[in-house]
């Protein structure tokens, strides 16, 4: 449920002092764990580094970014792969495939020579 209309946006108060005194593009990144911190106005231009749990990720802001959460561009899981035997198998028909074409290639190559 997004925040109440007659509350405002949530900016944490840490965060806006980091950036009151910079003007966008100076000073460069602003670290930050204020995750549920939404973007305003004032923000466009500064790069955050947005905590995930492990490390910062630089983000940069810009205009259509206004109104969303500084964590949405912070993704805390990393995405391996959906996988299993049908998979290792389409990987290695693709990688046999690449190994042919570079081989057609190069013979193509050869030849005019």
């Amino acid at each position: 449920m997004p925040r109440s209309l007659k509350k405002g946006p949530y900016v944490d108060e840490k965060l806006i002092k980091k950036i009151v005194d910079k003007k966008p593009g100076q000073g460069g990144v602003v670290k930050t764990w204020a995750r549920r911190s939404q973007i305003a106005p004032e923000m466009v231009g500064f790069t955050f580094g947005v905590h995930n749990g492990k490390d910062h990720i630089e983000v940069f802001v810009t205009e259509e970014m206004v109104g969303h959460r500084l964590g949405e561009f912070s993704p805390t899981k990393k995405f391996y792969r959906h996988g299993g035997k049908m998979q290792k198998e389409l990987e290695q028909k693709k990688k046999e495939a690449e190994i042919a074409a570079a081989k057609a290639a190069k013979t193509t190559t050869d030849t005019k020579k």
